[in-house]
């Protein structure tokens, strides 16, 4: 990948911060090995030397140089609610989405949003 295709792709990604890609990261990791200091590493591969010394301590942790797993966002409904919303329409195959919506109490909410309901039976392998 040329530096040019590089910077593109920061710059259309959707993440706030720019990632430093995998084989740059394996080429870091082999340099730090090697013997190279951190700030040469990161004037190599064009990065800030934290990011360098974060990867090194990732290295050491999990044996990885891959990001560490993160938590996804709270679910807004229970595996019950999951249920009920898969059983209500494999019984009314023609049932809305809002339908469902809107006689569906959230966990946290009041009620989920029909997107929530599309979104839990395309997981199901169903369709609203």
């Amino acid at each position: 990948m040329t530096l040019e295709a590089f910077l593109l792709t920061l710059k259309n990604s959707k993440r706030k911060m720019p990632r430093v890609p995998a084989h740059l990261c394996e080429c870091a990791l082999g340099m730090l090995q090697g013997g190279m200091r951190t700030a040469d590493v990161a004037r190599a591969i064009n990065c800030n030397a934290r990011t360098v010394r974060r990867l090194r301590q990732r290295y050491k942790e999990t044996g990885q140089t891959a990001d560490r797993p993160r938590s996804s966002r709270p679910l807004v409904t229970t595996p019950a609610q999951d249920r009920y919303i898969r059983t209500s329409h494999l019984r009314d195959r023609y049932r809305m989405a809002t339908t469902t919506a809107r006689v569906t109490p959230g966990k946290h909410n009041p009620s989920i949003s029909a997107q929530t309901v599309c979104n839990r039976l395309r997981e199901a392998g169903l369709r609203a």
